[in-house]
């Protein structure tokens, strides 16, 4: 990670060692002691603990799988680079997480503290994110009169990026899924025809990608370096170049405003005029709403694409699961068309979608929360305020009292046991949020986004399969993914092999 460092600067990496070291020594024997009562997966003596650090960062999985087994509905610790990370198991303390108030268990605090928005966008945002206001209704309300242009964008974008050809083909998938994701996204975020820029698409992949390596260096390095860590960064360079490319649909947008009103009959609607209209007015509001399309396409990108990347991966693997998700698709679209309506109906697409969350997910964790103040479980566990608290999601999703095979990835899980339409069905859809599923988190801090992620995953499995045989260079062998930290990240160098759809049913 620090191989930006030259020869010349041997004298600086020496010092910055040095100063880590110290700030960690200290680190360590302050909070350690907060936290001596809760029981630890690895050795919390000085120094000694950063072998758990290494744990953590390469296979958080199988550490936290470790944990839950021995201390399955309880609580315990792991520690990571300047913290340590309190880990709560069992619906009973999930629970008490999604009840608690934010002046107890705070998610703003937690989400500053993993994307270190002060730093990555600017403070605010942290301070003011109307945008989740916006992405959980403006967006969500509109969905239904937006999926048209959905479809469209994602079928052109589908066929540009992978053209249905007669012959096998060999796409780099992850970074193809991508595309075709931020392409979608943005149809609906800032229209045409900026949402086919090829400069604008790929600085927001690219954004996306730095928020994330640059959060990861914040993790190891103390506070008060953050600052010349940022200057290492892209990111300042990125946002003023977002900010020259949407400043003229900006002041276009609110010169009209300023002539129309909120009413004027042309106004688009789309995410961008969401945004402006729930902007602050004045100085700085064009790079507030600047900073907000970053924020959504840095949602929108990141995890739909992992979690397609999964799901595609699994798919190529298995032809017979293809041949399945084809007929629902085939069945539904030719009685309801290529409609939100229609995608309702596709109850095997839908669980094929929630199965390889389950399976995969995004990581290893999920409700992080910060302790506002000094907070104590029904179990009788302090946790004293500042602590990082989490639960442990994947582990979760693999008990066998959730899920029976939990082991096993079954695509049609979701589909078996219930009647359409009663609430047991109901909850079993991916989109909904539930003690035992908690990719979206629980409770009022629950994703925002998440219905339109639903309607953008699924859209994009049944056009795959419409469109598209799909096998990997080796048959049934999935690309493994790997832990970086608490995620899950699907191979990013992987190929799926693509041709135009042979069988007709």
């Amino acid at each position: 990670m620090l191989s930006f460092l030259t020869s010349d600067s041997q004298g600086i990496s020496v010092s910055l060692c040095i100063i880590i070291c110290f700030s960690l020594s200290r680190w360590l024997k302050s909070d350690t002691r907060k936290l001596s009562h809760i029981p630890s997966l690895t050795i919390d003596l000085p120094l000694l603990s950063y072998i758990g650090v290494i744990q953590f960062t390469l296979a958080s999985g199988k550490l936290l799988q470790r944990g839950y087994d021995r201390y399955k509905g309880g609580i315990f610790k792991v520690p990571e680079f300047f913290r340590w990370h309190v880990i709560v198991s069992g619906k009973m303390l999930v629970e008490e997480m999604r009840k608690a108030n934010d002046d107890e268990l705070s998610f703003e605090q937690a989400n500053d503290a993993i994307l270190y928005l002060d730093y990555t966008f600017c403070r605010e945002v942290h301070e003011n994110p109307y945008h989740i206001s916006v992405v959980r209704t403006s967006l969500t309300r509109n969905l239904g009169v937006l999926y048209p242009i959905v479809r469209e964008e994602l079928m052109m974008a589908s066929h540009e990026y992978i053209s249905p050809t007669e012959d096998w083909i060999k796409i780099d998938a992850f970074q193809t899924i991508m595309k075709i994701v931020c392409r979608t996204s943005n149809r609906i975020f800032v229209g045409l025809p900026l949402c086919r820029d090829a400069e604008f698409m790929e600085l927001n992949i690219n954004f996306t990608m730095e928020v994330v390596k640059t959060a990861f260096l914040f993790n190891m390095v103390p506070k008060f370096l953050r600052g010349f860590v940022t200057r290492l960064t892209s990111l300042e360079a990125m946002k003023r170049r977002a900010e020259m490319l949407l400043r003229p649909l900006v002041e276009e947008r609110l010169a009209l405003l300023e002539q129309y009103g909120d009413g004027w009959s042309d106004k688009p609607n789309d995410m961008l005029s969401w945004l402006i209209d729930a902007s602050p007015r004045g100085d700085g509001q064009l790079q507030s709403v600047v900073l907000r399309v970053l924020m959504v396409n840095f949602g929108a990108i990141h995890t739909s694409s992992m979690s397609f990347a999964h799901a595609l991966y699994h798919l190529a693997a298995f032809p017979e699961y293809q041949a399945e998700l084809r007929k629902e698709v085939d069945t539904v679209a030719e009685e309801f068309g290529w409609t939100k309506e229609g995608l309702a109906k596709m109850v095997k697409v839908d669980s094929f979608i929630k199965e390889s969350s389950r399976y995969y997910g995004l990581g290893s964790i999920s409700l992080a929360r910060i302790a506002a103040k000094d907070f104590t479980f029904s179990d009788g566990t302090f946790i004293p305020k500042g602590t990082m608290v989490s639960a442990a999601a994947r582990a979760m999703h693999f008990d066998e009292e959730n899920y029976a095979n939990a082991d096993v990835f079954d695509p049609w899980r979701f589909t078996n046991s219930d009647k359409p339409g009663s609430s047991a069905s109901l909850r079993n859809q991916f989109v909904n949020t539930h003690p035992d599923f908690l990719l979206f988190g629980l409770g009022k801090h629950a994703c925002p986004g998440r219905f339109f992620a639903s309607t953008e995953l699924k859209s994009l499995l049944a056009n795959f399969v419409f469109t598209y045989d799909m096998r990997l260079q080796k048959d049934g062998v999935v690309p493994p993914p790997t832990w970086i930290g608490a995620a899950l990240v699907p191979d990013r160098n992987a190929a799926v092999m693509f041709r135009r759809r042979q069988s007709k049913l």
